[in-house]
C-alpha cells in the first residue's frame, strides 16, 4: 500500500529539479480535480490507467445489526474504478 505522502515523496526523489511542496500541490490538484469531476456526475479516464466513475445504488430495506429492525436507506452513489487495459496488462503479464 502506498499512501498519499509516500507517493508525493518518491514523485519528488525521481524528480529532483522540482520542489517537494510543488509535487504536493500537483498531486492533490489532479485528486481534487478527479473527486469534482465524480461529484458532478463525470467520468474521468486516464488512458492506459483506468477511468472512475459514479455508481447509483438503489435505496433498499437494510436491517440494523443491533437490533434487527428493518430501517430505509436511501440511495447512494459510489465511486468505482475500472482498469484499463495497459495497467491489467502490467498486473497479469503473459509468460
Amino acid at each position: 500500500m502506498m499512501t498519499k505522502s509516500e507517493l508525493i515523496a518518491k514523485l519528488a526523489n525521481e524528480n529532483p529539479h522540482l520542489f517537494q511542496r510543488d509535487v504536493e500541490r500537483i498531486v492533490t490538484t489532479i485528486f481534487d480535480e478527479i473527486t469534482n469531476a465524480l461529484a458532478q456526475g463525470d467520468r474521468v479516464e486516464l488512458r492506459g490507467f483506468g477511468a472512475f466513475s459514479i455508481k447509483e445504488r438503489g435505496s433498499r430495506v437494510g436491517r440494523n445489526p443491533r437490533t434487527g429492525e428493518a430501517v430505509d436507506v436511501g440511495e447512494k452513489f459510489i465511486p468505482y474504478f475500472k482498469t484499463g487495459k495497459q495497467l491489467r496488462e502490467r498486473l497479469n503479464p503473459s509468460d
